[in-house]
This record gives structure tokens, C-alpha cells and sequence, in this order.
């Protein structure tokens, strides 16, 4: 007994658990995705409409939402969890913002492009020849296939490409 009252005191045992916050993020997030789905008609079974789908959608995430912040007592304190990788992620998070900025302004093929010459040359450091051929190879073959094949208009930028 007091020896796992010295470990909650030790490892911060309480306050809110990263697992709670997590249940209670998805579930917000759920109820926003509920909460935008109201302009569009949800139909019936026999025949759905546009927000058919979406509102199942929230329902699961809001659900496992609730249940894993219900359940999730027995994970670490928030507090207490450390993340040596979030310089990392915080520099993912950014380029794929400024990529999205970028998508209109000089096409898909090249965002794409450079975003992967970014995460496979800065990020992960790979060597110059595998960074080229992956970066370029992708942004050409997905932008085939997305735009030509599946006929899904994606932005081309203003030189066409």
C-alpha cells in the first residue's frame, strides 16, 4: 500500500491522465464534426442522404471518445509525459501549413514535391538521389492518378504544372 502511494507521488498520480484528455479531445472533436453536419440532410436508412455517413462518423469517434476518457485513469499524468520529438513535430505540422498554402499558389505536383524534399532531406536526412527520385516520382504519379485517372481536379499553379 505504501509503496504504490510513493509511486502516484513520484510519477505525479494526480490530475488529469493523457488518455483523459485524449477521450475528451476526440469527443470535442466529434461533436464539432456532429455540429457541422447539420446542414446537410442525413436521409434514412433506406436511402441516405449527404450527412448520412459523417454523423456515423461522429457517433464512433465520439463514442470511443467517451470510453477512453472514461477508461483512461491508469495512463500517465499529462503533466509528467515528456516529448523529446516535438521539435520535429512542431516542423512537420509547419510545413505541411505552409504547403497548404502553397497548393494554389504553385500547383500540387510542386507543393507535393517540395514538402517531401523537406521531410525526406531535412527531416529524415536521407541521401540526395532517394530524395529527388521519391519527391518527384510521387507528386508526378499521385497527381496522375488523382487528377487524370480518378478525374479529380486538383490545382495546377500558374505555370500550368
Amino acid at each position: 500500500m505504501a509503496e504504490s502511494a510513493h509511486q502516484e507521488t513520484v510519477h505525479g498520480g494526480s490530475g488529469l491522465k493523457s488518455d483523459q484528455v485524449s477521450g475528451v479531445i476526440l469527443l470535442g472533436l466529434a461533436l464539432y464534426i456532429g455540429w457541422l453536419n447539420r446542414e446537410f440532410p442525413v436521409g434514412s436508412l433506406a436511402e441516405p442522404g449527404p450527412g448520412y455517413v459523417p454523423l456515423l462518423l461522429a457517433i464512433a469517434l465520439g463514442s470511443i471518445g467517451l470510453l477512453i476518457a472514461v477508461f483512461g485513469g491508469r495512463s500517465a499524468p499529462l503533466l509528467g509525459i515528456r516529448w523529446p520529438e516535438a521539435g520535429r513535430a512542431a516542423a512537420i505540422l509547419i510545413a505541411c501549413a505552409v504547403t497548404t498554402l502553397l497548393l494554389e499558389r504553385i500547383g500540387y505536383r510542386l507543393s507535393v514535391a517540395v514538402l517531401l524534399v523537406f521531410f525526406i532531406g531535412v527531416v529524415e536526412r536521407k541521401k540526395p538521389l532517394a530524395v529527388v527520385l521519391v519527391a518527384g516520382g510521387f507528386s508526378l504519379v499521385s497527381f496522375y492518378v488523382i487528377a487524370d485517372l480518378l478525374h479529380v481536379p486538383l490545382p495546377r499553379g500558374p505555370w500550368g504544372f
